[in-house]
């Protein structure tokens, strides 16, 4: 991989991460009447459309492995990946849980992993 593009990736994801940490990022979702949950999916899209709103740059692309209950202080780590392969951490941590919906905090890491080879 070239070091431009190496560069790029690390700014853009650098960008994600500045813009999230110094204004904050929150998101919430509306759940059915049985147990509060989210699916994976709807975090992942969720977290997505928060990440580009707060950072003015297109939807990035998230996943997230479970699940998130809706129980305060209860937290999944989801992750960033870039158009070439390196990724970023991001933490999705429930804040309150009312009326059916889950309302969470978003926090990425403040570095990088680069691709793998």
């Amino acid at each position: 991989m070239s070091k431009a593009r190496t560069t790029t990736a690390v700014s853009i994801l650098s960008a994600v991460a500045a813009g999230t940490l110094l204004v904050g990022c929150s998101g919430s979702v509306s759940v059915g009447k049985s147990e509060p949950k989210v699916s994976a999916d709807k975090l992942a899209t969720t977290v997505s459309e928060r990440l580009a709103a707060q950072t003015g740059r297109p939807k990035p692309h998230i996943s997230c492995p479970e699940d998130l209950t809706g129980k305060v202080g209860t937290s999944t780590r989801c992750r960033l990946t870039a158009e070439d392969g390196s990724t970023l951490g991001v933490t999705v941590t429930v804040t309150s849980v009312k009326d059916g919906r889950i309302n969470f905090d978003i926090k990425a890491d403040d570095k990088a992993s680069p691709a793998a080879n």
